[in-house]
């Protein structure tokens, strides 16, 4: 129900693995969206490192997989090492580079590699009786680059996990809120005005749900990209 994988480590530890994909976005001819590479991978990260975080995981190394060249390669650890930094973490990176054959579009790999306690695990703990909203709004493509404030900060991202009465953080994918929100609810209906179908891309925007004496502070801190969900009970 999430996009993570969580492997038993020991008694009371998990590995968790959250992956991200990206392609024909860069500085090659042939790339739909023409962006540098470091903005490439800062939004890569982005999307496997809230993954891991989101089920409570703390993340311990990153995997970059490059196929665009050897020479893009600083600028991809450029672009993880941003993510990092807004998301107060220092984390080894490894990986590999496509240098014997040459691609016509970009694309690059994202691996977040970290460690849960089972008993902490955020999935599948959300009363009944809580509230939900959007944070932030799904956007893809060249749209990420221009509404950027519309997206979901990762300093915000990093906050929702520390208020208390937030009870799950979900980040929103390719395939839009009403695929996430199916997927905790199979077909029970909602309402929101945002479009419902629309991709986040590299998660621009979350599910959260919460306490209902924490909306407030929520809507306090998110501002104009708090998006309350009407539940059709």
């Amino acid at each position: 129900m999430r996009d993570v994988l969580c492997v038993p480590f020991d008694e009371q530890h998990e590995l968790v693995f959250a992956a991200d994909c990206s392609g024909g976005i860069g500085l090659k001819k042939h790339d739909v969206v023409q962006v540098p590479y470091d903005v490439v991978s800062y939004y890569g990260a982005r999307v496997s490192l809230m993954e891991l975080m989101s089920i409570g995981a703390m993340p311990k190394a990153f995997v970059l997989q490059n196929f665009v060249d050897d020479g893009s390669w600083d600028k991809l650890v450029a672009g993880v090492q941003q993510t990092m930094a807004e998301l107060q973490l220092s984390l080894p990176i490894t990986g590999s580079s496509e240098s014997n054959m040459p691609l016509m579009q970009s694309a690059v790999g994202f691996v977040a590699v970290g460690t849960v306690r089972t008993a902490e695990k955020r999935i599948n703990i959300t009363p009944m009786d809580a509230r939900w909203a959007v944070i932030g709004e799904p956007l893809v493509g060249e749209a990420v680059v221009r509404k950027k404030d519309r997206i979901i900060p990762l300093s915000l991202f990093r906050m929702l996990l520390q208020v208390d009465g937030v009870y799950e953080i979900i980040p929103v994918g390719s395939k839009g809120i009403s695929h996430e929100w199916k997927l905790m609810h199979g077909e029970r209906p909602l309402r929101c005005s945002l479009p419902l179908h629309a991709s986040a891309g590299p998660a621009t925007c979350v599910l959260v749900s919460y306490h209902q004496k924490q909306e407030p502070l929520l809507q306090s801190l998110a501002g104009t990209l708090f998006y309350p969900i009407v539940n059709e009970l």
